[in-house]
Order: C-alpha cells, then structure tokens, then sequence
C-alpha cells in the first residue's frame, strides 16, 4: 500500500505515540490540581508550550492549545472581529480559497454586519501583495490569509502580507495547518499576529492543535468553564495528545533540512510523469509550493472513479480537502483559480512524505496513467471531446 494523502492526515510518528502513551500511563493527573501528580502534569503541559513556542519563535505565553486547526480559525478570526467591532472597524479580508473553517467564519460575521473581501488567487493560485494592500480600508480589522493551500498546495508571500498588515495596523491571521512542520517558520519574522495549527498534520495526533497569538491581542472565549489557558480556553487540557503534538513538532522540524530535498525529488518526478498524460494540467504554481504536494486535472473523467480504481490498485489519494469529501460540488479551491466545473471534477490530489520511494513515483506514474486511460476509454464525454462534438479546454 502506497499511502499519498498526507494532507489529509499522517500517521503519528513512534516518538508521537510513545510521548503519548507514557502520559496516558504514568503522568495521568489534572494539571490545575495543586498535589503532586497534577504538579507533574504541569510541568509536562509546560514544558510541551515552550518546546512549540521555540520551534515558531515565539514566547510559551503567546501559545494556546485548541482541538486543532478549525478550532483555532474560529477563535483567531471571531477574537479579531469582536476587537475591530468595538473600535468600529468591520471590514475583513481573506481569499477565495481559504479552508472551509475560515470561510464559514467569514459568513457567520457577514451576515452579522461585517464586510468581507475575498481576494482572487488567480490560476497560479497566489494571492497577490500589491492587491491585498490595495483592498485594505481604514476600517478593515483582520487580513486572514492561508500559508499554504490544503488542496493545490501554493505557499503565499506570508511575509509581505506580514509587512504590510503591519504598516497598515491591521491584524493578521494564518491558517498554517498544512505549513506547520513542513517548511520553516517564525512567526516573528514574518510579521504574522495569529497562526492556527493542527498536530494530525505533522505526525502527531487528531483532535488537538495550538493558536499562536501576539502577546497584547485579546482572544474572544468559544469554550467558557475553568481558568484553563490562561482563561481563554475552557475545559481540562488533552495533556496527552499536547505532549505528543509538542514531540512529533519537534521530530518534524527537525528533520525539515533533511527530508525536503528527497521529498521535492519524488514529487517533481511524479509531476513530470502525469504532465506525459494528454490534456492534463497541474494545479498551482510550480515553484511556489509545499514540498509534498502534486494535484492535477484530467479532461473528461471523474475524480471519485479515479480515487477508486486508485485504492484497487493500493494508492491511497484524494480529489481535494478531507472536509469536504462528501460533497458532490466540485472544489472551490479549482473553481477560485479558474478552472471550469468539468475540469474540476476531474482532479487527483497525491500528498507526500519522506517515506515514499523513487520505485513508488513510477508505481503511482504508472498507475495513474492506466486509470485515467481506461476511465477514457468509456467516458462519453470523452468520446464528445475525441469526435470533436465538444472542444478540449486543457
């Protein structure tokens, strides 16, 4: 089996699961109880801050655990709109192509007042700088643009939107789930005042994530109870799953400098290989894109029937967001970078990691080709596109 949908979710790393394990059986006490074993698990829960407070470059004070990415999206957005309400600003701007757990903020505060701008990609599917400056107004509060696209890939000039959100006074927001652990970052660097990340996507475990946020932004509570958090997150902590998060973070930065150049080979051979398939086309800038990430289109054919001849053939992929799998919609993420619904609808997403081998490119090369072959073979919307009845787009 030749697992590719990383960007789905990935397999906890051993460390993850043993950091993981030794909580759950030796350091199993509330961290807000005052004896001894509480104390313990204190200290672990601090620990687990610094440790990820130091691998983003920030202060332990400025991290706060969440279940995970759409958690910290809702948190960071909605704390951003209640600050520029009471200072009567209620403009918002983002993209088009953000995850479903900013958009879906997005139009909760719509429909209570705010204005939202939602920038276009384009079809390499980056946000232009000079255009988010441009559509910044003296009452826009937040700029919530993703680092990296969960579906295409395509990695934004964060640190220009950084420095221009700066110059501007305006918040800015990240959803980094898919970045973090991926490719370097440093949250003071970049200028960014909020980022959103998610531990199942580097390694560690589901249901648990972290929301940095720049020391003097006050957070807007979505889970009111105890003095957890500092007071901004209710509800005992996933000690657990937190020391895991912390350990498979570190595991995955770690290995950043090594991994990276194996994985971009793998991944550029693969791109090269379906590039070979007629009327294809690869989504997103070539360059500008996380080191894992291949996602094409192919002309007259469905994407769930190539996912399944896919798994027949031992491949696991995707056509698009985990989140939104059950969706017979095609992507809003191809739609927002220009490609129309039929070539939409035909889209493979292969998400990589370090552990897939050379053999295993010509493998998913192979296979591929021979699926999208054979679903030709009976499309009748091929037979339209090869007759000439309807005319090729890619």
């Amino acid at each position: 089996m030749i697992y590719a949908d990383n960007a789905a979710t990935t397999r906890m790393s051993k460390a993850s699961i043993e950091a993981m394990n030794f909580v759950i059986n030796e350091v199993w006490g509330n961290p807000s109880s005052l004896y001894t074993h509480g104390q313990k698990a204190k200290e672990l829960l601090e620990k687990s801050r610094e440790e990820i407070a130091g691998l983003i470059g920030c202060e332990p004070r400025e991290i706060v655990f969440t279940s995970g990415g759409s958690e910290s999206d809702n948190q960071a957005i909605l704390s951003a709109a209640e600050i520029g309400r009471k200072n009567g600003k209620m403009h918002i701007v983002s993209s088009a192509f953000e995850h479903h757990a900013v958009l879906h903020t997005l139009e909760k505060l719509k429909k209570e007042g705010f204005e939202i701008t939602l920038l276009d990609v384009h079809n390499d599917g980056l946000v232009n700088p000079c255009e988010l400056e441009s559509a910044i107004k003296d009452n826009t509060c937040l700029v919530s643009i993703m680092f990296a696209n969960n579906e295409i890939g395509t990695i934004q000039p964060i640190k220009e939107i950084g420095e221009i959100c700066r110059k501007k006074n305006v918040i800015f927001h990240t959803d980094a789930v898919q970045a973090v652990g991926h490719i370097p970052i440093n949250v003071k660097e970049l200028k960014v005042d909020m980022l959103s990340a998610s531990a199942h996507k580097f390694k560690g475990p589901k249901g648990v994530g972290f929301l940095y946020v720049k020391k003097g932004i006050k957070l807007k509570n979505l889970i009111e109870g105890g003095a957890q958090e500092r007071g901004k997150r209710g509800g005992t902590e996933n000690l657990p799953g937190i020391v895991a998060m912390a350990t498979a973070l570190k595991e995955a930065v770690a290995g950043i400098a090594d991994n990276t150049p194996h994985i971009i080979a793998v991944r550029n051979k693969i791109i090269e290989g379906l590039n070979d398939i007629p009327h294809s086309i690869l989504n997103g800038d070539i360059e500008n894109r996380l080191p894992g990430n291949i996602n094409f289109c192919f002309e007259g054919i469905e994407g769930e029937a190539l996912l399944l001849l896919l798994d027949d053939k031992g491949i696991s992929a995707s056509s698009g967001s985990a989140c939104t799998s059950g969706s017979l919609d095609p992507s809003h993420v191809l739609l927002a970078i220009g490609r129309v619904h039929d070539i939409a609808h035909g889209s493979l997403r292969l998400s990589i990691d370090e552990s897939i081998t050379e053999e295993d490119a010509d493998y998913i090369i192979k296979s591929v080709k021979e699926v999208v072959e054979y679903l030709r073979s009976f499309s009748p919307i091929w037979r339209e596109l090869v007759s000439g009845k309807k005319e090729f787009i890619l």
